[in-house]
């Protein structure tokens, strides 16, 4: 895939970037492992003045940043400008408390005294060189979430973003420049998929986290295990939507029209399958279907758009292929299956109720990343649950219903690194992130996030 930026709502090629060569990936190593060797010393006070500046650069850019993304991958401009606040929101979640996420954790005094030891404490060091493997789909944001408490933990980081969003890359190497870090301490690579590997076998490079599809994050994961470096890996989902006698069935639908479509679709987080209990089916497959088919596609610099094109033209090409694959197994268009008419340039695709799914068809099983939903129904609780785990994935979940004891055995049995009761999947710096299964392993944000990168250290004195 070319380096580019290929505006998604006309097809038109923005702008194109020659891929780093052999000496400039080699000068970005160097200048990594050296800025690592005097970063690493930093006290938190120092870095949280850093991280603090760059959240405010990035606050000042909002406007301009959002509409880059929005050029590059086509999500709705008012989306594009959350993403971008939300970025603003972490970085200073984590200047703030990354201090007390990382404090020296000490031992009971009677573990001190048992081991044989006058004082004994378990110490948070950074790792080092950090490379991370990005997705266009939130292509701040994802960069942003690694990005804040690695550079918080003491690590350096190199970007390699997906080659559909150079100018979001580089507008992220350079934000931190700009905020004064020092000289390598944050570089975005301009490489394609191919020169991934040699990178992550470098020996001044410590660690990966990626994410992006199951083949990325195998390719990545087989790399790393070779050379015994660390990884985090996010790789997707198809998240459940479980709607329950109990549930505000309008709310629910509401929610669901949101979470569906958030991002155009192309959501790792966005509930994808949703499963409502036989006696409220009808009324929530009515309503949610109304919903969908209401939702305004268009220009994503529009902001009365709801929906705007695929970011890329084999996304669209993938999604078409699931949806024709399942219609011709039977399964029923509720509203949507097919390119907008009248929409001839870019990547569209309309919002889409499928039901009557069966599990021969790929759609019950694949991911589909774009506004596609499936409808399932469901005789009882354990069904829910049983049809909630039906799949290889396991980022999210979510559950509407106000009893108590079917929100304890959702969140017990649901496999899935998530449950939201009566609510939709959001990340936040302060709560962890990531999955199970087949959607990877690892967590991002929280004190869970900050520690994946960090080496943890036992110093034992006698004397």
């Amino acid at each position: 895939m070319p380096i580019a930026t290929v505006n998604p709502a006309t097809g038109e090629t923005v702008r194109t970037f020659d891929a780093q060569g052999p000496e400039e990936i080699e000068r970005c190593l160097a200048d990594a492992a050296a800025a690592f060797a005097s970063y690493r010393a930093t006290d938190f006070a120092e870095r949280s003045a850093l991280l603090t500046g760059a959240a405010d650069l990035l606050e000042a850019d909002i406007e301009d940043i959002a509409r880059t993304m929005t050029t590059e991958m086509g999500k709705p401009l008012a989306a594009a400008r959350a993403e971008a606040a939300k970025c603003v929101k972490a970085m200073r979640w984590y200047a703030q408390h990354a201090e007390s996420l990382l404090a020296d954790e000490l031992p009971a005094e009677a573990d001190v005294r048992d081991s044989g030891a006058r004082a004994v404490r378990a110490r948070y060091r950074p790792l080092g060189v950090v490379l991370a493997v990005m997705p266009w789909n939130f292509p701040l944001w994802q960069v942003v979430r690694f990005a804040a408490p690695a550079l918080m933990a003491g690590n350096v980081g190199l970007l390699k973003h997906a080659s559909n969003v150079p100018q979001t890359a580089l507008y992220l190497g350079g934000l931190f420049t700009r905020a004064g870090y020092p000289s390598g301490c944050f570089q975005t690579l301009l490489i394609g998929a191919g020169a991934v590997e040699a990178v992550l076998r470098d020996s001044r490079v410590a660690a990966a986290t990626l994410t992006g599809s199951e083949p990325a994050g195998r390719a990545v994961a087989s790399v790393a295990g070779s050379e015994v470096k660390k990884t985090v890996l996010e790789l997707g989902g198809s998240d459940p939507f479980v709607v329950m006698p109990s549930a505000d069935i309008a709310q629910a639908a509401k929610t669901a029209v949101t979470a569906r479509v958030q991002n155009n679709g192309q959501s790792c987080i966005a509930a994808k399958r949703f499963i409502a209990h036989t006696d409220v089916y009808d009324e929530f497959a009515e309503r949610f279907t109304a919903g969908m088919a209401a939702l305004r596609v268009g220009d994503p610099m529009q902001d009365s758009t709801d929906v705007g094109p695929l970011a890329t033209e084999q996304g669209r090409t993938d999604l078409e292929e699931l949806v024709d694959d399942a219609v011709r197994q039977g399964a029923s268009v509720l509203c949507g299956g097919r390119r907008p008419q009248g929409m001839e340039r870019g990547w569209y695709y309309e919002p889409t109720v499928l039901a009557d799914i069966s599990e021969t068809m790929r759609i019950d099983q694949e991911e589909t990343f774009g506004p596609v939903a499936t409808l399932y129904r469901v005789a009882d609780l354990d069904e829910a649950v049983e049809r909630a785990n039906h799949t290889p994935f396991g980022l999210s979940s979510n559950v509407w219903t106000r009893d108590a004891d079917e929100i304890e055995r959702f969140a017990r049995d649901l496999q899935a690194g998530g449950v939201y009761v009566n609510g939709m999947t959001a990340s936040h710096p302060a709560l962890p992130f990531g999955g199970v299964k087949r959607s990877g392993y690892g967590r991002e944000l929280s004190g869970h996030g900050i520690r994946e990168f960090c080496n943890v250290t036992t110093v034992w004195q006698a004397v």
